[in-house]
């Protein structure tokens, strides 16, 4: 049989051992999952637990992303808003950008390997 090891810094890597290890792990976790209860109940049981109080409405429940990111976006205001200056919505503008400045770490890379 041909084992295909690869050499690494770390020592040897080999596929067939890694797929095997997954496999155990895949049925151990299996057998665990396995032993669990099964007289588990839908209906009231499954629904979360809010301190006793009653469900609150979805709209109650709903975390608005202003709400959610509103640290970082307080913390970075002055970033925002100059880039909201910036911002054109056109995608033709963001390629543009992006094709620019590759072709400029290219140069930059290019005449770092020449020097």
């Amino acid at each position: 049989m041909i084992l295909m090891m690869l050499k690494t810094i770390g020592g040897f890597w080999d596929p067939l051992i890694l797929v095997l290890a997954a496999i155990v792990v895949a049925i151990i976790a299996y057998i665990i999952r396995a032993a669990g209860r099964r007289n588990h109940k839908t209906g009231e049981q499954a629904k979360p637990f809010f301190s006793g109080v009653a469900e609150p409405s979805k709209e109650a429940m709903h975390v608005r992303a202003s709400n959610l990111y509103w640290g970082f976006t307080e913390a970075l205001k002055g970033y925002y808003t100059s880039m909201k200056k910036m911002h054109s919505g056109m995608l033709n503008d963001y390629i543009g950008w992006f094709v620019g400045i590759a072709a400029l770490i290219f140069v930059v890379l290019f005449v770092m390997e020449v020097l």
